[in-house]
């Protein structure tokens, strides 16, 4: 697959978990820094490990979720896996395990930290959590 049509597999496939604004807001965040980054992400993240057959697409998210909850200190990115998590199917029952989950091996803090930034996509979304 050349570059032009990685980037274009990977936008589509960002579009897909996060809707196309975020996902167009995302690319361009540093552009004043470097351009790059942005194609670097789609190409590299969503043009090919989201491209690979072994995982579907809520079980990627989900995995995200639980990553970037272990990481602690990603709020904002957490909480638009965490929403891209629901838009492709997951379950806030299902975020909330994934971040729980998560107390075991990243602590405490960062699981509440991860179940604050659930809690807040479910009320922008007026879902209850369980």
């Amino acid at each position: 697959m050349n570059k032009d049509a990685k980037y274009e597999a990977g936008f589509r496939k960002l579009e897909e978990i996060v809707g196309t604004k975020t996902a167009e807001a995302a690319l361009k965040a540093f552009d004043d820094l470097d351009p790059d980054i942005g194609r670097y992400m789609t190409e590299v993240v969503y043009g090919d490990l989201y491209q690979r057959p072994g995982l579907d697409l809520k079980t990627r998210q989900l995995c995200t979720v639980a990553a970037l909850t272990a990481l602690a200190s990603f709020k904002p990115h957490l909480k638009t896996h965490i929403d891209g998590a629901l838009t492709v199917g997951a379950t806030p029952a299902e975020v909330i395990e994934v971040i729980l989950q998560m107390a075991a091996y990243a602590g405490f803090p960062a699981a509440t930290t991860g179940l604050a930034a659930a809690r807040e996509v479910f009320e922008k979304r007026g879902l209850k959590p369980r």
